[in-house]
């Protein structure tokens, strides 16, 4: 036992920022919550404490990505800026974004998870929306599917270095912006 007190002051976010260190660096097969109790210096029974077990912290991960997602995607001005801003927030945010889209590794029925999940899904339906505003000949569902199958392909393929040689060094962000799709048309 230390001799220091314990007090940590935000013991569940020194979890999640030391989660997303080892997942961003290791996937999120690499994560252990003995060894995040020691990189924060606590018993490595206190981060059970906030997400009960592994999948409770790959859970809270997975929801704090899609609230973050949700943010990135709000008051996008069209389909090509929406699928911009979700490859922003892959680039920003891989750990978050590897394990939002593992449902194997996730409590499915959580409560935050589920709330987040449909923030998200409403910010990328607002978007096609305003893409889609007054086009008859767009279907905001199958838009929908393809902006979100686009970018993140996209997001994918660059977060897993597939598209490196492609890109020769321009910014990917401006690379997808100029990707030619119909759907991003503007009326």
């Amino acid at each position: 036992m230390s001799d220091r007190p314990y007090h940590h002051g935000d013991l569940r976010r020194a979890i999640l920022t030391a989660a997303l260190d080892v997942i961003a660096a290791d996937g999120p097969s690499g994560l252990s919550l003995r060894d995040l109790a020691r990189r924060a210096g606590v018993s490595h029974a206190a981060p059970a404490h906030h997400f009960k077990d592994r999948t409770g912290l790959l859970t809270a991960i997975a929801a704090e990505g899609h609230g973050l997602l949700a943010a990135a995607l709000r008051d996008a001005s069209d389909l090509r800026d929406a699928g911009v801003r979700y490859v922003r927030f892959a680039r920003e945010h891989p750990a978050h974004f590897q394990v939002m889209f593992s449902p194997e590794l996730l409590r499915a029925d959580d409560l935050e998870l589920t709330t987040a999940r449909s923030l998200s899904a409403t910010a990328l339906t607002d978007a096609v929306a305003v893409g889609a505003a007054g086009r008859e000949d767009v279907d905001a569902r199958l838009a929908r599917i393809a902006v979100w199958s686009l970018a993140h392909g996209f997001a994918t393929l660059l977060l897993g270095h597939n598209l490196d040689h492609l890109l020769a060094g321009e910014n990917p962000e401006e690379m997808f912006r100029e990707l030619p799709m119909g759907v991003f048309h503007s009326a």
